[in-house]
């Protein structure tokens, strides 16, 4: 401890000028550089939240563009439906039907024995449902082959119904009777 003190003594004008230097040092830190690092890092919490904030707006954007481009392709592509795969009348949609069943009954050795047709109007609906009852008779394999063509066909025909019994002539044939329906743009569409 003396020793300190004779060091204090000694070296008095040295000793108050670090001490001095030291309470300005302190000093400066806490009326300047404190509050400044505080606002450097309020700053920084502020960027992240900016940029956090940046990337939902962003990921928001793409999802909102997203839906929009969907929804044009679906508006596109029901154009297509609409003008290439629908038929775009009543006489359209028999000749659809029709045309389509009895050849193809033709080509699976089917015979064709009658068949009924009817325009049904949905309500709120811009198209009409063309519902057809179609009885054929023939073998099974004939008419596997037969469902197999209607049911891969380009065109738009949909088996809402299937009935088989067994026919009426005793020749071992089978009947076939098939609910089909097609669609086609109602009049003034």
């Amino acid at each position: 401890m003396r020793l300190v003190r004779r060091v204090i003594q000694e070296h008095r004008r040295v000793v108050v000028l670090l001490t001095g230097a030291f309470i300005l040092n302190a000093l400066a830190y806490t009326v300047v550089v404190g509050p400044l690092s505080r606002s450097v890092a309020n700053v920084e919490q502020s960027t992240v939240a900016a940029e956090q904030a940046l990337a939902a707006a962003r990921g928001e954007h793409a999802r909102a563009s997203g839906t929009l481009t969907g929804k044009d392709r679906a508006a596109k592509e029901l154009a297509t439906f609409y003008s290439s795969v629908l038929a775009q009348d009543l006489a359209g949609a028999r000749r659809l039907i029709y045309g389509r069943i009895s050849r193809l009954a033709g080509q699976s050795r089917l015979a064709y024995r009658h068949g009924r047709y009817e325009p049904v109007e949905e309500r709120g609906s811009t198209l009409t449902k063309l519902k057809a009852n179609v009885e054929l008779t023939g073998g099974y394999a004939s008419m596997r082959t037969f469902v197999h063509a209607i049911e891969t066909a380009p065109e738009f025909v949909v088996i809402d119904n299937i009935e088989l019994a067994e026919g009426t002539s005793g020749d071992g044939s089978l009947r076939l009777v098939l609910e089909l329906s097609t669609y086609f743009r109602s009049a003034g569409q």
